[in-house]
């Protein structure tokens, strides 16, 4: 039996104007439900968000980034959503949105370590 597992994933990204469809890739949300893992990694370019958009909130940006990563840690800091288990925070935070934080479309691969294969894939996507 393999010791890797179906993983899902998606970008997060920061779109400063809607208007202009530019965005900045600012992190990654990743999903085991064999290993009940979701997590977030963020890192953002604040120079490449001001090249898009020299008025961009960065405190908001940077706050709306915080916020997924507690979600995904859950316990007290995830707020309403720290009840639910992994799975059901995952969708939450990919379910389509409207604000400058947005995730990006879902995609799978397989890993036998979901937390570092977060911290490969925001080296490889993100950084």
């Amino acid at each position: 039996m393999s010791d890797r597992h179906v993983f899902e994933y998606a970008l997060l990204r920061v779109v400063p104007r809607i208007e202009r469809g530019e965005c900045v890739n600012a992190g990654v949300l990743v999903y085991c439900r064999p290993k009940s893992y979701v997590g977030a990694r963020t890192h953002l370019d604040e120079a490449r968000l001001l090249a898009l958009d020299p008025t961009a909130d960065l405190p908001g940006v940077r706050a709306a980034l915080r916020a997924v990563e507690r979600v995904c840690a859950g316990g007290d800091a995830a707020g309403q959503a720290a009840g639910d288990d992994a799975g059901r925070r995952f969708r939450w935070l990919i379910a389509p949105r409207s604000t400058i934080v947005q995730p990006g479309p879902v995609h799978t691969g397989l890993t036998a370590d979901p937390a570092a294969e977060t911290e490969r894939l925001l080296d490889l996507l993100v950084r």
